[in-house]
């Protein structure tokens, strides 16, 4: 059972892709609330600090499931965070009147005094931009920085969204960041990624760099955080090794996260081989 019995509860409702998440925030703000509930995780700040997205569900049927608090372990975290956390109030996301009270049921928490439907925060164009935006590319938003994300969502279409406007729904100054993904059940298809890509893109990064003369060997281990990635290099005689090799595999994390959105676990870089001057070969 929970501790505080007087959390004020909020629900913020609208249907599938009318953008929700992407204006939580701002109502969050207006009415003073720290705390939001938006499919499956607890958001406070910016910062995730409860929960699993329920966009990550391999079907859409399990996205409503972990969405509605309906696994017990999962329904255990998130009460035991709000006997941790203590919030004085809390904003449910939901896509009707009958979710959002359900949610707050699942999770134990006071009846709902007030909710803010889509229609009032949001013109109709602007309800039917995200329609069309969720039909035609199969983009959800997260009301979270990408960063936050990143690791769970390894390998999805990931785009950071930055939103600053001067006035809010009231006076205030608002200022959000979020990300945007394509969640597992998408219809708009899968993508894979060859580990020659991931050769293709430290071999270029290798040609930009004078400590690196070859690229020997990569292999890839490819698991749910990302990719692990195991590099033999010969590089050049004299050099400093530890620092050429660190700047080397920064450059390659950053640009294999840039091109392939996966978020790279573990990069190893071994100098096998060295490449000698002519005066010294001969």
């Amino acid at each position: 059972m929970l501790i505080k019995k007087d959390i004020k509860v909020y629900a913020f409702v609208g249907p599938s892709g009318t953008g929700k998440s992407y204006r939580a925030q701002m109502v969050a703000g207006e009415y003073d609330i720290k705390y939001i509930i938006d499919d499956g995780i607890l958001v406070r700040n910016n910062d995730i600090v409860a929960g699993s997205s329920a966009k990550k569900a391999p079907t859409k049927i399990e996205t409503v499931k972990r969405a509605l608090f309906k696994n017990e372990q999962q329904r255990k975290e998130m009460i035991k965070a709000f006997n941790k956390l203590k919030p004085k109030s809390v904003l449910i996301l939901g896509t009707s009147d009958k979710m959002v009270e359900e949610i707050a049921k699942n999770l134990e928490l006071p009846k709902i005094q007030k909710t803010i439907y889509i229609t009032d925060v949001a013109t109709e164009e602007e309800i039917n931009n995200a329609k069309r935006v969720r039909t035609t590319e199969g983009k959800h938003v997260i009301p979270v920085p990408t960063f936050e994300i990143k690791k769970d969502f390894s390998g999805f279409l990931l785009d950071p969204l930055q939103i600053f406007k001067s006035k809010g729904m009231g006076e205030k100054p608002y200022i959000s960041e979020k990300s945007i993904i394509r969640p597992t059940f998408s219809y708009m298809g899968k993508y894979t990624i060859s580990d020659t890509v991931f050769r293709q893109i430290i071999e270029y990064i290798a040609s930009k760099t004078d400590a690196v003369t070859q690229i020997i060997r990569v292999r890839v281990t490819k698991t749910e955080d990302g990719p692990s990635i195991y590099v033999e290099a010969e590089v050049k005689y004299g050099v400093n090794l530890v620092t050429k090799l660190n700047e080397f595999k920064e450059k390659c994390i950053k640009e294999i996260e840039r091109q392939t959105t996966m978020n790279v676990v573990q990069m190893k870089i071994i100098a096998k081989k060295l490449t000698l001057p002519d005066n010294i070969t001969n």
